[in-house]
């Protein structure tokens, strides 16, 4: 009887991470509309800081009424990984504003590959036959995205993306050693915190006060980082993500109904081929991952 609860209780956690990541996905292709529509007139800088800003305000009620959740083992990588999580974000951001979005959406989605061969190096993880296989094809999917021989090599927006993806897997290869003594919620609080002052500083050099419209986007973009934050860590701790990665790549259509529908940017073949292809690759890895995990068990 307590095992049926027990089953019946984890399908239930695996659904809820699903609708979770769901609400990822088409939270952050409104993330990037916003930042292609705020591209004209606000620099990525302003965009980086204000997106911390509000955000950090949004979690902050929640960290003084629980200031024991600032107690880290981490203190310096915290701030070390706000520096490249803040680096990573205007990498996006550029790219966004001067490229397709649907093509630096694409390119996101190798950050696990950079995971995976970052691991290799730096935490002595042993190259798997499936694992090698699949970082190849993830490779071959950037290749059809960002269509080097068209054009006489890659554009600037789809370098700052891959740009953007390489810091992410470098952040995560940093946090996997810090989420093993740090609770969830202190590595969010302090990202939000130390991000703040970090942003300030190159936005200083390139302020330019905007305007009210640019304010409500900018306050809107922030909110949505903060929540996706919340969610995703919500996600990957109620499902493996072996299930939740198939539901991020939606973000990848969702974003690309959005540039056809608000900028007329239409996606060309190589794309989405090439994204799907990134895509197989990704989900090879979480399942070689899932089937390791079900061996060691």
């Amino acid at each position: 009887m307590a095992t049926g609860v027990s089953s019946d209780g984890t399908e239930r956690a695996a659904l809820i991470g699903v609708a979770l990541m769901l609400c990822v996905a088409v939270l952050s292709a409104i993330d990037a509309v916003i930042v292609r529509q705020l591209s004209p007139g606000v620099h990525p800088f302003i965009i980086a800081f204000t997106r911390a800003l509000f955000g950090c305000l949004v979690f902050l009620p929640y960290i003084l009424a629980h200031p024991d959740i600032l107690t880290s083992n981490f203190r310096f990588l915290h701030v070390f990984r706000a520096a490249l999580k803040l680096l990573s974000l205007i990498a996006f951001f550029i790219a966004f504003a001067s490229a397709p979005l649907a093509d630096v959406t694409a390119i996101a989605f190798t950050a696990p590959i950079f995971v995976t061969i970052g691991a290799w190096f730096f935490l002595s993880e042993k190259p798997r036959a499936l694992r090698v296989f699949a970082v190849l094809v993830g490779f071959v999917g950037v290749v059809l995205v960002i269509r080097p021989l068209q054009g006489g090599g890659i554009s600037t927006g789809l370098a700052f993306a891959l740009v953007g993806a390489l810091l992410t897997a470098v952040i995560q290869l940093i946090l996997k050693p810090m989420s093993g003594r740090d609770r969830t919620e202190t590595l969010v609080a302090w990202n939000l915190l130390v991000t703040v002052p970090i942003a300030i500083v190159p936005a200083a050099f390139v302020w330019a006060t905007p305007t009210a419209v640019e304010w409500m986007l900018l306050s809107i973009q922030g909110v949505l980082g903060a929540i996706n934050m919340a969610l995703v860590t919500r996600a990957f701790s109620l499902a493996e993500a072996s299930l939740l990665v198939p539901i991020d790549f939606l973000r990848l259509p969702i974003v690309a109904g959005l540039a056809f529908a608000l900028f007329g940017q239409t996606v060309p073949v190589t794309t989405w081929i090439g994204g799907s292809v990134i895509f197989a690759a990704t989900l090879l890895m979480a399942r070689s991952a899932r089937n390791r995990r079900d061996r060691e068990i």
